[in-house]
């Protein structure tokens, strides 16, 4: 009687083999992408989450449940620092997109001399220290700063402007140095795209007659519309973030005049008695923004992924 017994197959382990490598290399490959983003970035969110449902000085917390996002409602100095925020955002991104688009239209001109030049000159401030230049827009906008010399010098003011002190005008400073500092960064993104635009098309429109603008219109502005979506995205969570230019300007004020989210996160757990759990909840808000207006700039732009 002879007895059989079932020896494993080769080529069926050789196969098994291939499949499970096929499956599976790839997790080689981001398994510690994926375990650094969820240490640094998805873990921090969730104790974020759960540190804004408490309340307490420094270490001394409680858990309150929502009292934190019912508190939101009636704290005047994040009303302020919110409608701050939101007054920045509707000027400046805006402000900050057009100017973009018009130096990298003209910057693109093949005839334009010296292009490289002033490519560089427009996008250096983007890689300049957030504190150094804050620090010569407060010396710039002070009262006997080089911008009121000059235009008193020009007879276009009678006297000294109250740039840093008086609450319009000190918006209005944080505004010039958020769009100075970022305008090249975005022009940069839109020169890039513009590279590869057919210059095909421009010919053909001029000798259909287009003019320069109408071709900016119907032409560079649909062709730009991704990257347009990507920057005012982008700029829009920049700006929700603004921090280093009001800290270091105006320190928020006059006032609370300019005080902005951030600022106020900052304050609630450093300068104010420490409330981390409150500044917790306070973030939340500009991660609710952020996800907000992105989807409303997705549904503006009519991208339906």
């Amino acid at each position: 009687m002879t007895q059989t017994t079932d020896k494993p197959n080769p080529k069926h382990q050789s196969t098994f083999m291939q499949r499970f490598k096929k499956k599976n290399i790839g997790w080689l490959f981001i398994i510690l992408s994926v375990l650094g983003i969820s240490l640094f970035y998805f873990y921090p969110m969730a104790q974020a989450l759960i540190l804004s449902l408490q309340s307490g000085m420094g270490a001394n917390l409680e858990f309150v449940g929502l009292d934190n996002y019912v508190r939101l409602f009636n704290d005047p100095t994040f009303i302020t620092a919110l409608t701050n925020t939101v007054i920045y955002l509707l000027i400046q991104v805006p402000l900050m997109i057009v100017l973009a688009l018009i130096f990298s239209v003209l910057l693109n001109d093949p005839t334009l001399k010296f292009k490289g030049f002033f490519r560089t000159a427009i996008f250096l401030p983007a890689v300049t220290s957030l504190v150094a230049y804050a620090v010569i827009f407060k010396y710039l906008f002070g009262n006997n700063g080089l911008i009121n010399d000059f235009l008193v010098d020009l007879n276009i003011i009678a006297e000294p402007l109250n740039w840093l002190s008086d609450p319009l005008l000190a918006k209005i400073t944080i505004v010039i140095a958020i769009t100075w500092r970022w305008t090249g960064y975005n022009m940069i993104f839109y020169l890039s795209a513009l590279q590869n635009v057919d210059k095909a098309l421009y010919e053909a429109a001029k000798i259909d007659g287009a003019t320069a603008i109408q071709q900016f219109f119907f032409i560079t502005i649909p062709l730009l519309k991704p990257i347009i979506l990507f920057t005012s995205i982008v700029s829009t969570i920049g700006t929700l973030q603004l921090f280093d230019e009001v800290m270091n300007i105006t320190s928020g004020g006059p006032g609370n005049a300019t005080m902005t989210i951030s600022m106020y996160i900052y304050n609630l757990s450093f300068e104010y008695t420490p409330d981390f759990g409150y500044a917790a909840t306070v973030s939340y808000v500009i991660l609710i923004l952020v996800i907000l207006l992105s989807f409303i700039q997705f549904k503006v732009a009519g991208d339906r992924d």
